[in-house]
């Protein structure tokens, strides 16, 4: 055992011991230990060149009590952690939601299922959470106090499921329902009988159109008809007579008939948009068959399609469902369905988002485009929403919107939620609803049991067995901005 100095940069290490018994690696990771500088950087000066890992000590000739010279860079000292490990369970509340990617679930008060599934797609809505936390406490003279009860609910469910990862109870909520609409709350044997999810998201979305009306310079404006409200103009015509009449409505969804010959989406809303009518001819006298064909004329930001699958059947005098596998698209093109004059006014935005989407191509942009810009053009998610009748592809921030700049629809849409239902009834069964969240994953809420899901299993919901089918598609607009 030899006993040296070693000199590295200006500091001197005294009494280094040598064990002679190893091979001078060893000793190098001793100056490791020192010095911080790793083996492979160390050049430790002897007389006649360099000491080598492998060298052999009787050979080297290093005397006791020698000074040695070491030239080498130490490796950088890690710094410990100013903070210690946080767990996830030590972050607060809201921290916790964001690392978990998704919000709360909600537990289920007793076949209230169809309620909470009901809340989770609209919950993904930004434009209504941002409308609701402006909703004021106190009630405007000419709103109900039981609509008022139930929005200022809304508002608080919809605040506690941003805050909390445990489920959150809508107790609160239920019961100011039950009050508003009592079939809701209808017994059976002593416990709650099971309700259609269709008539809970109507009448919330009927109850929040009159509560969150913002008043602006052309009167009040409808917060949920911008968002949700689709204007359709029909022609009715009765081929017996002749007779021909023209009206429009503004509705909340569209409606997917199924039959026999419906297999998709597209066909079913076809079905949907043609109707016949029997009523009093004027020119007949009596009864007569008019045709009613509809045409959408102006486009919402969030598009809610039902699918009709529950009837009611005379024989057993209860409502059957349609069982009918109906497959639908993550992207929706409503183009086929609009009027002509709504077709007109999309055509700029759709070339404008066709050149965006031939840019990620590397293809080049239609020169001559009339009345559009080639520069400067951006592709949004749709900021804003729509501003209503004769201006069906313009979205502002006024109207519950995040950006500053005016957007135009292009009658193509992204599925955002699916409302789906198991079950041959609709008087029992399950609803559960299945959220894309901002992330682009997507998320099934079982009541109180949030899951991530792939966006495969979500186009596996579209009917022909026992498994979840989709009962309401939600659809949100894509959108070009100048």
């Amino acid at each position: 055992m030899l006993t040296v100095s070693v000199k590295w940069q200006k500091e001197v290490f005294s009494k280094v011991e040598i064990d002679t018994s190893q091979p001078p690696f060893v000793f190098k990771c001793q100056l490791y230990d020192l010095t911080g500088v790793p083996p492979e950087r160390q050049k430790i000066m002897l007389k006649g060149g360099l000491l080598k890992d492998n060298d052999d000590w009787s050979t080297v000739k290093v005397k006791e009590g020698q000074r040695l010279m070491m030239m080498g860079t130490a490796d950088e000292i890690v710094k410990a952690p100013e903070k210690g490990p946080v767990f996830m369970e030590d972050l607060p509340e809201e921290e916790q939601v964001a690392a978990v990617g998704h919000t709360a679930g909600l537990s289920n008060l007793g076949n209230t299922c169809y309620m909470n599934s009901t809340i989770q797609c609209l919950h993904s809505v930004p434009e209504l959470k941002s409308a609701l936390l402006k909703y004021p406490s106190d009630r405007r003279n000419d709103l109900d106090q039981t609509s008022h009860m139930l929005t200022a609910a809304t508002r608080e469910l919809f605040k506690d499921l941003d805050k909390s990862v445990k489920s959150v109870s809508p107790a609160q909520f239920w019961m100011v329902l039950c009050k508003k609409y009592p079939q809701f709350g209808q017994l059976h044997n002593g416990a709650f009988m099971q309700q259609d999810a269709e008539e809970c998201w109507t009448q919330l979305l009927y109850t929040l159109s009159q509560s969150l009306r913002l008043p602006n310079l052309s009167g009040n404006l409808d917060t949920v008809k911008a968002l949700f409200g689709i204007e359709l103009a029909s022609r009715i015509h009765c081929q017996e007579s002749g007779e021909e009449s023209s009206e429009t409505e503004s509705v909340y969804s569209l409606k997917c008939h199924i039959s026999q010959e419906v297999n998709h989406l597209h066909e079913g809303l076809k079905h949907g948009l043609k109707s016949e009518l029997e009523k009093v001819s004027p020119s007949l006298g009596r009864s007569a068959i008019y045709l009613k064909e509809s045409y959408i004329n102006a486009l919402p930001r969030y598009l809610t399609i039902q699918f009709v699958r529950f009837f009611w059947k005379r024989e057993s005098n209860q409502k059957a469902k349609i069982l009918r596998k109906v497959d639908y698209p993550l992207e929706l093109d409503v183009y086929d369905f609009c009027s002509e004059d709504l077709r007109k006014k999309l055509e700029a935005p759709r070339q404008i988002l066709r050149d965006e989407e031939g840019k990620k191509l590397g293809l080049k942009a239609k020169e001559s485009r009339s009345g559009s810009k080639d520069n400067d053009v951006k592709m949004t998610d749709g900021e804003g929403s729509s501003s209503g009748i004769g201006e069906s592809t313009k979205m502002t921030s006024e109207e519950g919107g995040s950006s500053d700049k005016e957007s135009e629809l292009t009658g193509i849409y992204d599925l955002v939620a699916v409302l789906t239902h198991q079950g041959r009834s609709a008087d029992s069964g399950h609803y559960v609803a299945w959220v894309k969240q901002e992330s682009g994953k997507w998320i099934e809420f079982d009541d109180d049991k949030p899951k991530p899901k792939r966006e495969e299993d979500i186009t596996r919901l579209s009917g022909g067995g026992d498994w979840h089918m989709a009962y309401i598609c939600m659809y949100k607009a894509r959108a070009v901005a100048n």
